[in-house]
């Protein structure tokens, strides 16, 4: 599961909403798609620059991120070492392309866990939960320190 991460919770949050106010989205389109999304939000290329860099390689995401190399100069895996950079982890990709990280999907009442991982709706209920999520975790990580309080005579 992804790093909780500031940039991480806040690229979700503001990819669902994009979504929800009717962003371009097309499942099959590698800059337009779940992944392909939220990378425009983490990255600011466009699904067209995103598109076109995925397409020098074969695959999909779930592929693109099999074929991940740290140390390519390929435009596809500097992308993808931006969105890792932000928290993420390649087998976050894979899941949010197929909307089935069990982590996520258990924050769901049992009959609302059977996404569809092409369907708008879908992708911006479980993105908006993941980020809830990653917010409990990151905020279960804060501690501020204790204040001493001083009487006064």
């Amino acid at each position: 599961m992804a790093r909780p991460t500031p940039e991480l919770i806040y690229a979700l949050r503001q990819t669902a909403q994009n979504l929800q106010h009717g962003a371009p989205y097309q499942w099959g389109h590698m800059g337009g798609c779940n992944c392909g999304n939220l990378a425009q939000q983490l990255t600011k290329l466009n699904k067209q620059q995103i598109h076109q860099y995925a397409m020098q390689r074969h695959g999909d995401w779930n592929e693109q991120a099999e074929d991940y190399c740290s140390t390519s100069e390929m435009p596809i895996d500097l992308l993808i070492n931006e969105m890792l950079n932000a928290g993420l982890v390649l087998e976050d990709i894979k899941h949010l392309e197929r909307l089935d990280d069990r982590q996520v999907l258990l924050r769901f009442p049992l009959e609302q866990r059977y996404l569809k991982h092409n369907v708008r709706q879908d992708v911006i209920a479980y993105m908006n939960a993941w980020a809830d999520l990653l917010e409990e975790e990151f905020l279960e990580k804060i501690t501020l320190p204790a204040m001493e309080t001083f009487e006064m005579a």
